[in-house]
C-alpha cells in the first residue's frame, strides 16, 4: 500500500466525543482481551479454574441436597444466586490493591444496569428450571441433557452476534445433539427411586428448557460485553444480575413458604442440622464460582467458546455422578460421553485451524506494512494518541 493513497482526517476536524468514547472503549476492550497481555492469561486461567470447580461442585451439591432430605425447589433456586456478595471480591480487590485506578461501578451506564436487571430475572427463571430438572433426574442424565445448550448457542450466536458456521462447529453440535437423543431414548430406567414417569419427563423438559435459556443468555451477553472494556465491569454487571435473580427467588420463597421450609428441612436432614447449613452455603459458593467463570469466559473469548467449555465439563460431571452417587453408567451413557468428547475435540481442532490461519494472515500483513513509509506510521500513531488522550 503506497503512501499516496493514504488519507488522514483534516486537522481542523477533531473526532467527536461519541467517536472518541467508542474508539477508546474498543481499544481498551481489545487490549484487555489480547492473548499477549499477561493479565489476560492470568484472568483467563482463573476463570477456567473457577468454571471447572464451580460446575462440578454445584452439580454434585445440588443432587446431595435432594438425596439427603432437601425437597424445596425454591430453596435450590435461591442458593444459586444468593451468593452475589462474593462477587464484591473481584470487583473491589483490584482497586484496593492499586492494580487499577478505575473506581468500582464508575462506568456503568443506565443502559447496562437496566439490561443486567432484565437478564437477571431470566437467569432466575433458568435457575428454577434447573432445580426442577435436578430434583427428578440423576446428575449424569441432567448433565448430558444440558449439552443440548451448545446447539442452541450456535444457532443463537449466528443470529445475535453473527457467529460463522463452520464444519467443525456444525459437527460439534450434531454430535452433542445425537448424544442427548441417545440418552433420552435409553435412560428411562435410570430415574431415581420414587420418581414417576410424569416426574421424570417434567425433569427432562425442564432441563432442556434451562439449556435453551442459558444458550440465549450467552450470545446476548457477548453482544452486551462489546460495550464493556474491563473484567471488573463484567463482575459488576454479574452482581446486578444475581441481585435481580435473588429478588425473584426470594419472592418465590416467601410465597411458597420456603424460609419456613428451610428450618423444617434442617431438622429432618439425614446428616443433621449443621450439615444441612454446610450444604446450603457450599451450594451458594459453588454456584457463584460457576457463574463467575462463565461470565468471564464469554467476555474474554466468545459465547460459543464459553458454551463449549461448559459442555466439555459435562463429561466430567457424568463421571463425578457415577463415582459419588453410583449413577447407572451403561452402554448408552458411555456412547453419549464419547460423542460429547468427540464433538468438543472437533470444536477445539476448528479453533486451532482458525488460529493458524490468523497467524499466517498476520505475518502477511506485517510484511505488507514494510511498504508504508515512516511518515505515514508516525501520522497514524499521532492520530491514535489524540483519540485516546481526548
Amino acid at each position: 500500500m503506497s503512501a499516496a493513497v493514504r488519507h488522514s482526517p483534516p486537522p481542523q476536524q477533531p473526532p467527536s466525543s461519541t467517536t472518541t468514547t467508542t474508539t477508546t472503549t474498543t481499544l481498551l476492550h481489545e487490549r484487555e482481551k489480547t492473548p499477549t497481555n499477561q493479565r489476560y492469561i492470568i484472568v483467563l486461567a482463573i476463570n477456567y479454574l473457577t468454571l471447572f470447580v464451580g460446575s462440578i461442585a454445584s452439580s454434585l451439591l445440588a443432587k446431595f441436597y435432594f438425596i439427603h432430605g432437601g425437597s424445596s425447589r425454591w430453596v435450590s433456586t435461591w442458593v444459586q444466586c444468593t451468593g452475589f456478595p462474593t462477587l464484591l471480591v473481584p470487583i473491589f480487590l483490584p482497586y484496593l490493591t492499586h492494580f487499577t485506578q478505575r473506581k468500582p461501578f464508575s462506568h456503568l451506564t443506565k443502559k447496562l444496569i437496566t439490561l443486567s436487571t432484565i437478564i437477571g430475572f431470566f437467569l432466575g427463571l433458568n435457575n428454577l428450571l434447573f432445580s426442577w430438572g435436578t430434583s427428578y433426574l440423576p446428575v449424569s442424565t441432567s448433565s448430558l441433557l444440558l449439552s443440548t445448550q451448545l446447539g442452541f448457542t450456535l444457532v443463537l450466536s449466528c443470529l445475535i452476534v453473527k457467529q460463522k458456521i463452520t464444519f467443525n462447529n456444525l459437527n460439534c453440535v450434531i454430535l452433542l445433539t445425537l448424544a442427548s437423543i441417545l440418552l433420552a431414548i435409553s435412560s428411562s430406567h435410570d430415574r431415581p427411586k420414587g420418581v414417576t414417569n410424569a416426574n421424570y419427563f417434567v425433569g427432562f423438559f425442564c432441563t432442556i428448557g434451562a439449556g435453551l435459556l442459558f444458550a440465549l443468555y450467552l450470545p446476548i451477553m457477548e453482544k452486551i460485553y462489546r460495550e464493556v472494556y474491563c473484567y471488573e465491569m463484567v463482575m459488576e454487571m454479574q452482581l446486578i444480575m444475581e441481585m435481580a435473580a435473588t429478588a425473584l427467588a426470594t419472592v418465590g420463597m416467601v410465597a411458597d413458604g420456603g424460609f419456613r421450609e428451610m428450618k423444617r428441612e434442617s431438622e429432618r436432614f439425614d446428616l443433621g442440622v449443621g450439615m444441612y447449613w454446610v450444604t446450603v452455603w457450599a451450594n451458594v459458593v459453588s454456584w457463584q464460582l460457576c457463574f463467575m467463570g462463565t461470565a468471564g469466559m464469554v467476555f474474554l473469548t466468545t459465547s460459543l467458546t464459553g458454551g463449549v467449555c461448559m459442555t466439555a465439563l459435562l463429561a466430567t460431571n457424568v463421571l463425578a455422578g457415577v463415582a459419588v452417587y453410583n449413577d447407572h453408567f451403561g452402554g448408552a451413557k458411555a456412547v453419549s460421553t464419547v460423542l460429547c468428547a468427540w464433538g468438543f475435540c472437533s470444536y477445539v481442532y476448528g479453533l486451532y485451524v482458525k488460529a493458524r490461519r490468523e497467524k499466517i494472515g498476520g505475518d502477511q500483513e506485517s510484511s505488507d506494512d514494510h511498504d508504508v513509509g515512516p511518515k505515514d506510521r508516525d501520522q497514524d500513531q499521532m492520530e491514535m494518541t489524540h483519540i485516546v488522550t481526548d
